[in-house]
């Protein structure tokens, strides 16, 4: 069974920055071209200390450099180092679908090196594989997202949809935990840049709606309709 990981993000209250390296305020360069280049200098300039921790399941050792980095980018973009589909690890660098931030990503991904066996590199969250082998803890309490039941409705604009979640055991939990795990399994199944572009109202069902779907069918549902929306899946 797999566990998620939750995203380390960049300015998180976890993270403590190292006082010899401060964090800029500013990109690196007002050019996105510019800072994607020395983006990928400090990568692999840190790439043999990152694998280093990796292979002794100690990355916290590497993120505050890495968080620099990033920063450096563009303080406003979130990153995290990820389990990946195709290769050992995965990072993902993205601005969460904000406009002002794409062309510091596009930049990114452009100057980013082929994916390899041991690395892929994504500028939104990536779907899970298969969602209904994940299991998420909220406040100790071990929750499977593959009973999560999703039913939706087309909205009037025909690309976007209205959805309803249902869980058993979500009416147990406080309403934070709630919350957090209307979106999770939605984020999990679609992937970020899916879920941005085709979820409109996201709304907790008390019970179980006679027409429900689990993720991987809910996913398939709003794939079709991506692909009607502009003739391919995004």
């Amino acid at each position: 069974m797999v566990h998620m990981k939750w995203f380390s993000r960049k300015g998180s209250s976890e993270q403590v920055p190292d006082p010899r390296t401060p964090w800029p305020t500013q990109p690196v360069s007002d050019d996105p071209v510019k800072a994607a280049e020395e983006f990928w200098r400090q990568w692999f300039a840190l790439l043999p200390t990152i694998s280093a921790a990796l292979g002794d399941r100690e990355l916290h050792r590497v993120e505050n450099d890495l968080c620099e980095a990033v920063a450096r980018l563009h303080p406003d973009l979130h990153f995290s180092v990820e389990r990946g589909q195709r290769s050992i690890y995965a990072l993902v660098i993205t601005g969460q679908e904000d406009p002002e931030l794409r062309p510091y990503t596009d930049a990114w991904t452009k100057a980013a090196p082929p994916d390899d066996a041991i690395w892929e590199y994504h500028d939104s969250v990536p779907p899970v594989p298969d969602p209904t082998e994940v299991t998420v803890n909220i406040g100790g309490n071990p929750i499977s997202l593959k009973d999560f039941r999703v039913s939706f409705t087309v909205a009037e604009d025909d690309r976007s949809v209205d959805v309803l979640i249902y869980h058993p055991s979500l009416k147990d939990l406080e309403e934070s935990a709630q919350t957090a795990l209307t979106f999770l399994p939605l984020d999990a199944a679609l992937g970020e840049r899916l879920a941005a572009d085709h979820l409109r109202k996201v709304d907790l069902a008390e019970t179980e709606p006679e027409d429900s779907l689990d993720l991987l069918q809910f996913r398939d549902k709003v794939r079709e309709l991506a692909q009607r929306y502009v003739g391919g899946d995004h």
